[in-house]
């Protein structure tokens, strides 16, 4: 395997590889229904595009409150630090523009991704499109 790259994505121009990488991730492999995964934010959000060889294997995005989501990658690439690349990126994003505070909902089976990157839960479990989550934060120092 080369070297993954994160790029900001654009939602217009990019918008045929995100779709495809959050709907076979989200959609097919975990049922989320579409008219729960697609949604009024993504035409404001930051979308990030992670790249293998310039192949895209992962996104997510950052919403201009600090709120990171929809991080997601395609199984082949799971294990190989791809989604902690997608998240630096994320977090360095929203530092940049002053978002000192990262907020995030994470499926339950995640969190010990996320208490890496410096996550703390802030809810009790509950159930989103099915899927057991908690509502989880991080404050830059």
């Amino acid at each position: 395997m080369s070297e993954i790259e994160v790029r900001i994505a654009d939602w217009h121009r990019d918008n045929a590889e995100l779709r495809r990488i959050r709907e076979t991730v989200f959609i097919v492999e975990q049922a989320v229904p579409p008219e729960l995964e697609w949604d009024a934010e993504d035409e404001h959000a930051i979308h990030f595009l992670a790249l293998e060889s310039g192949y895209p294997v992962g996104t997510a995005r950052l919403l201009l409150d600090g709120h990171i989501g929809r991080v997601s990658v395609l199984r082949d690439w799971r294990g190989l630090h791809v989604g902690e690349a997608l998240m630096h990126a994320a977090i360095a994003e929203a530092e940049r523009r002053g978002l000192s505070e990262q907020k995030l909902t994470a499926q339950v089976h995640a969190l010990p991704f996320y208490e890496r990157l410096g996550f703390s839960e802030t809810s009790e479990e509950f159930l989103e499109a099915g899927i057991p989550h908690v509502d989880m934060v991080r404050r830059s120092r």
